[in-house]
């Protein structure tokens, strides 16, 4: 059989968003009867069909919902190349780095500072976005390495190498009582009734059940923490963002967060050597305070490490 190709699968992927063969030709631009005839020819080399059409439109068959998922994955690593080698091009050449805004600063911050120090660094352009969208953008190909923390991001199909392991802290509205301990339990997070725990999207988009507000941003989240809407808990060195109306608490029994630089596997983008040579060469140091305002206590757990791995399924 003939190797699939990208038109055929723009064509195919149109007509299953729209289930309608008008409108998915207006969308390509092109007339709708070869549109037609391409599907046709596509289902005879495939020897399935992939559409059922009567008078009341088009629908995707079972053998067509496979196509879809599958030739969604294709197109989106086609054009991921394509940004990867336009950029590999690029005379002006940088490396752009993802990182979920507010998170990691000081460490950010250490390895913008170390790598720059470095003969024949490439420039670093580092983007903001927020939490959880650093693997998509990856994927994408609009970036070339991203801040990513393990066991809280989408780590399939990229290689990191661990550059901090730390504690986390609950961040609460600081005239909330529970910012006068020095330190709380994930069940004393998990029971305080007027403080339920923000909710975050899923992989997929879809939010978990619970009483807490739904929140997608950095900023959201810290304005509901402040009106005494909502608390949560996040790697220690996150906190950069807090507010002087938020305090922070070490939870003592929370999993540890490992902060990690991150690429997709089997690329290896110009400059990228000299970024991780700077990320092996950072040495963080542990938190100076507790977070909270007021008298310091003990400090966070840090851990630098310089691990290099493969990540083949979701974490």
């Amino acid at each position: 059989m003939d190797t699939l190709e990208t038109r055929e699968l723009r064509y195919f992927t149109a007509v299953a968003d729209e289930l309608h063969f008008g409108r998915a030709a207006e969308r390509l631009g092109i007339a709708q009867p070869p549109l037609s005839r391409a599907i046709r020819q596509l289902e005879r080399r495939l020897g399935a069909q992939l559409f059922d059409r009567d008078r009341r439109g088009v629908a995707l068959t079972a053998v067509g919902e496979v196509l879809h998922r599958e030739a969604g994955r294709a197109l989106a690593a086609v054009e991921a190349a394509e940004r990867r080698t336009r950029r590999a091009a690029d005379p002006s050449r940088v490396i752009t780095l993802v990182t979920k805004a507010g998170a990691s600063h000081e460490l950010l911050q250490s390895l913008l500072d170390a790598h720059a120090s470095r003969d024949g660094a490439v420039p670093v352009e580092v983007m903001l976005c927020e939490v959880g969208e650093q693997a998509g953008v990856l994927r994408r190909g609009a970036a070339d390495v991203a801040l990513m923390h393990r066991p809280v991001d989408d780590l399939a199909g990229f290689e990191t190498q661990d550059l901090l392991t730390e504690g986390q802290v609950a961040i609460v509205p600081a005239a909330h009582p529970l910012a006068a301990r020095a330190e709380v339990t994930m069940s004393d997070v998990a029971r305080v009734p007027d403080l339920p725990m923000a909710r975050w999207p899923r992989l997929d988009g879809t939010y978990p059940d619970g009483p807490g507000p739904e929140v997608r941003s950095q900023s959201q989240l810290a304005q509901l923490v402040a009106l005494g809407r909502t608390l949560l808990v996040i790697p220690a060195s996150s906190r950069a963002w807090q507010w002087p109306e938020h305090a922070a608490i070490p939870v003592t029994d929370a999993p540890p967060v490992t902060t990690v630089l991150g690429w997709p596997a089997h690329t290896r983008p110009s400059g990228l050597g000299t970024l991780l040579a700077a990320a092996v060469a950072v040495r963080p140091s542990p938190a100076a305070d507790d977070g909270r305002h007021g008298p310091t206590g003990q400090s966070s757990s840090a851990v630098a490490s310089t691990s290099t791995r493969t990540s083949g399924s979701k974490r």
